[in-house]
């Protein structure tokens, strides 16, 4: 597959973009999940590290650019990026050159939630808005509780990640279901975190949806995978069941934020009932990316 994959959804186009990609725990990234089950769709390295990947997604939409998650932090030093074994083969600003844009063409950034792995690229290493002419949407929610963190969930918050743009008076916090331009909606997603959001994009009687850590990887679609991280998994459970139906029957294009091969997907019934993530392989590359060959 190549890293940069775009789509018309009706009139917009989106663009996948990635920022690198990353490991984690296997057993923590399918929780209750036997390793058995869960390393046929993920193998793991000798120390159990599934592969991931960062997937950021560009809309255009009405002539603005959308950034969809900012990338992964940069800022962790050499301890850190050897914990996750952060492997730096792209960056988000290198697809975004590719099309012909620089962080100072992003109108709008949308973090589905304050991770450092989701918002780590909002501000740059000299604390300022890694993009100056974009305002910065996260839910009201999620910007609490990144602020009053506890034992579980300590690690995975960086104020420098995110204080910065508070300060400068660039989030629009948002609470509840919202539209943010004509077609373009962010969505209560809760579980991974409380105040998580997805993001969905209908045009043309098409419908998109940016699924944030509800869906984390192409394997996690079946009901009971569910991460080890999540804070509330019973909550991402019912979320699920909420919507991975509607979503089934609506013939949405879904998005996952670390999918390493298939950054798009669609559902579809599995084998023993419920519903799958398969990927989405019709696919027209980004600018300078090379074209993916069907898989066997």
């Amino acid at each position: 597959m190549s890293w940069s994959q775009q789509r018309q959804v009706g009139q917009v186009t989106v663009t996948s973009l990635t920022d690198g990609q990353f490991r984690l725990d296997g057993g923590a990234m399918f929780g209750s999940v036997p390793k058995t089950l869960w390393e046929r769709a993920a193998p793991a390295d000798a120390l159990n590290r599934i592969r991931l990947r960062i997937n950021p997604l560009l809309i255009q939409l009405g002539g603005e650019n959308i950034l969809v998650e900012s990338g992964f932090w940069d800022s962790g030093g050499e301890k850190f990026e050897t914990i996750y074994a952060l492997e730096r083969d792209e960056s988000v600003f290198r697809g975004l050159e590719g099309l012909g844009l620089s962080p100072e063409d992003i109108h709008l950034v949308i973090n589905t939630h304050l991770h450092f792995d989701h918002a780590g690229r909002n501000v740059t290493a000299l604390g300022e808005p890694t993009f100056p002419h974009a305002r910065y949407v996260v839910r009201e929610r999620e910007l609490h509780d990144a602020r009053h963190t506890h034992e579980r969930s300590r690690a995975s918050y960086v104020p420098e990640t995110f204080e910065p743009i508070a300060a400068a008076g660039l989030f629009d916090l948002v609470d509840g279901e919202h539209e943010l331009r004509p077609g373009l909606s962010v969505l209560p997603l809760p579980g991974h975190t409380l105040g998580q959001q997805g993001v969905v994009l209908r045009s043309g009687g098409q419908t998109l949806v940016y699924v944030a850590d509800l869906i984390p990887t192409l394997a996690h679609a079946p009901l009971p995978y569910i991460m080890g991280y999540d804070l509330y998994p019973v909550t991402t459970l019912e979320t699920r069941r909420r919507w991975l139906g509607e979503w089934f029957e609506e013939g949405a294009l879904l998005c996952t934020p670390h999918d390493p091969d298939a950054p798009f997907a669609r559902l579809q019934p599995g084998p023993k009932g419920g519903l799958v993530a398969v990927p989405d392989v019709i696919s027209t590359p980004g600018p300078g990316a090379p074209v993916a060959e069907p898989e066997e």
